[in-house]
């Protein structure tokens, strides 16, 4: 049985984007089922999304078949709230689980093989956080061991894992595998993405 779980935030309320950005279309996709299904194909037992803004008209539209939903009542109060609430959950209903995955929503060309080589390196190495590589920094996707999860609890803010990761260099470890980092926050960004 698989002891990581993913946690997939997808709470916020697209203010850039001006529009509801977790129903952005790629390839007759919405951003957010991108993301899903990646979830859903690199093999492990429970994914978990987190919605908050406009999430039934998201419910509505988006298949969620073998996901777990849960609703972040205050993401206005920013990123942190929607991972505190997830993990939360994960320590509520998921006692066995050890380590989270953490993926954004809007993170649409990440490869599975990155996903899968994340997953692999934390078997192989349980206790280390497995996290991605922005230039000097590093980010999400990320791969948590749960004797960070206290850590996670203490974020405030508009903010998501960076802060904790950076605070924790020396325990990260990082793929080999490149892969395309890019996020999608406005219509400008997301038309660029398609056309590339």
């Amino acid at each position: 049985m698989s002891t990581i779980a993913v946690l997939v935030l997808a709470a916020g309320q697209s203010s850039r984007m001006q529009s509801i950005k977790q129903l952005a279309k790629i390839d007759e996709k919405y951003l957010l089922e991108i993301t899903l299904e990646k979830a859903k194909k690199i093999g492990l037992k429970n994914t978990i999304c987190v919605l908050g803004a406009n999430a039934e008209t998201i419910k509505n539209q988006v298949n969620f078949n073998g996901i777990q939903i849960i609703i972040n009542t205050n993401f206005e109060e920013g990123l942190s709230t929607s991972m505190i609430q997830g993990i939360h959950y994960l320590r509520e209903k998921h006692t066995n689980i050890n380590r989270v995955l953490i993926l954004l929503a809007d993170q649409p060309a990440i490869q599975e093989s990155y996903l899968e080589e994340m997953v692999d390196l934390s078997s192989k190495n349980p206790s280390k956080i497995i996290a991605s590589t922005y230039r000097k920094t590093y980010g999400v996707p990320a791969l948590i061991p749960s004797l960070y999860f206290n850590d996670l609890l203490k974020i405030k803010g508009d903010k998501g894992a960076k802060t904790f990761l950076n605070s924790n260099q020396c325990s990260i470890l990082s793929p080999k595998k490149n892969t395309n980092l890019i996020d999608i926050d406005t219509q400008e960004q997301l038309k660029q993405f398609i056309n590339s």
